[in-house]
């Protein structure tokens, strides 16, 4: 039998190993850099997606909203749009379908949510924010969406609040600056501007919105979904153990988020992880539909059923 030389063995290595990365789907995932991205950020890091045959590149993404955009161009193949920007691109034309769920809305995590005021902004009650200009992470947002209903639930019409669009990273300068009078925001930005300084918070007004709504999904264009339905599997069960983890390992799961939210360890220590729920129901998204109907941000109520990929 004919041995191989050292420099043979090293090429057939590296022919296997090419061939195993060939192998690999690869896939472009954009998020935001909040907390409702826990699972996949720690799927990524403990190998969750490569062991199932998933080479999966995680893209941080400025505004939630131009997430669909982005999936219908292939420039990401999944997203992790709010479950309200992704209905509102549906309407709009872009077929896209949810791939596995993200996050949720939860009692115990309510305080990672509010409405924050400029200094010297004099926002004391919810009436306040008439006539004021504030800003959201993305127009049609889930961010968004419900706080005007908790406005509507406090006798406020949120159709006198001036919103505008703000990215997460820069809602701290927006404030200090004083382009905005109150931000919408989440942890860990939400802990940042308090260590900052540059604002007070109004209200953590999710305290009041009911729990196990989905927030943030995965989703993906229902071309690519239909093409590569063995990655889809793949990446639910990579989202599923990621999710495990997180309810199971606060340490792990922080160390793995800094990679993605870069924000000092004094920071990111104490701020609230969104709960993660790897599973999305006809349920849940027909609550959202309800939602927005009644905002008047969808004329037609989609098909919940079909939405959800299998």
């Amino acid at each position: 039998m004919r041995t191989l030389s050292k420099a043979g063995l090293a090429a057939v290595l590296s022919a296997a190993i090419a061939a195993s990365a060939a192998a690999q789907t690869r896939i472009t995932l954009g998020y935001t850099a909040v907390t409702d991205f826990a699972s996949a950020f720690v799927a990524k890091e403990e190998g969750f997606f490569h062991k199932r045959g998933l080479d999966v590149t995680l893209q941080l993404i400025a505004l939630n909203s131009t997430i669909p955009a982005a999936l219908q161009a292939d420039s990401l193949q999944i997203g992790g749009p709010t479950v309200s920007v992704l209905l509102q691109a549906i309407e709009g034309g872009l077929d896209q379908v949810v791939v596995a769920g993200g996050s949720v809305t939860s009692k115990s995590t309510a305080k990672a949510v509010a409405v924050v005021q400029r200094a010297g902004a004099g926002i004391a009650k919810p009436a306040d924010l008439v006539g004021r200009k504030v800003g959201v992470p993305g127009i049609g947002a889930f961010l968004q969406v419900l706080f005007r209903e908790w406005l509507t639930q406090q006798r406020v019409d949120w159709k006198k609040v001036t919103f505008v669009e703000v990215a997460f990273p820069t809602m701290s300068d927006a404030l200090k600056g004083g382009s905005v009078d109150a931000v919408v925001t989440a942890d860990p930005i939400l802990s940042r501007i308090a260590a900052a300084g540059t604002g007070s918070v109004v209200s953590y007004f999710l305290e009041e919105v009911e729990e196990g709504k989905p927030t943030i999904v995965y989703a993906a264009s229902r071309a690519w979904a239909e093409k590569n339905p063995a990655a889809i599997k793949a990446f639910q069960e990579a989202i599923d153990e990621g999710a495990k983890l997180v309810k199971a390992n606060d340490a792990k799961t922080r160390e793995d988020m800094a990679k993605y939210i870069r924000l000092p360890p004094e920071i990111l220590k104490d701020v609230l992880i969104s709960v993660p729920d790897p599973v999305v129901t006809e349920a849940q998204l027909g609550w959202w539909v309800g939602l927005m109907k009644k905002q008047e941000m969808l004329k037609v109520a989609p098909k919940v059923a079909g939405l959800i990929a299998q």
